[in-house]
């Protein structure tokens, strides 16, 4: 098989790429009962401070590994990071849903009304033996 220059030069474009320095840490799978000890607090206090974070990840056996001096508890604050965002994605969505409504209520309350004045007009016309008043 020949390789052409081009096809060479893309070859080492993938050859000469660097290697990534860092390896990403992997992901905290949380328990049952962690999630829902997080939750928990989840619904009275929506940020935490250090503390408060050394406290929680102390109470349900999460690891104090991967800490900096600035970031105590990554797996607790990257928890409630993603906590807030879920609601306010889920926020935002009700939001619609609630406009939706609002919109179809309105078409259902103005076919109503168009409905009403049908009947209306038939009674007329009936009460007055078939020819619409003017």
């Amino acid at each position: 098989m020949h390789i052409t220059p081009l096809e060479q030069s893309h070859l080492n474009l993938f050859a000469n790429r660097p290697q990534p320095k860092k390896k990403r840490k992997s992901r905290t799978a949380f328990t049952n009962h962690q999630i829902f000890e997080l939750e928990k607090r989840f619904l009275y206090q929506k940020y935490l401070s250090p503390s408060d974070r050394d406290e929680i990840a102390a109470a349900l056996g999460l690891s104090n590994a991967q800490q900096t001096p600035i970031r105590s508890n990554p797996q607790v604050i990257t928890w409630f990071q993603n906590r807030r965002a879920k609601l306010k994605r889920d926020m935002e969505e009700l939001k619609k849903d609630v406009e939706t409504v609002k919109v179809l209520s309105a078409h259902k309350t103005f076919l109503e009304n168009v409905n009403d004045m049908n009947i209306l007009k038939k009674k007329i016309m009936h009460d007055d033996g078939g020819s619409p008043q003017k």
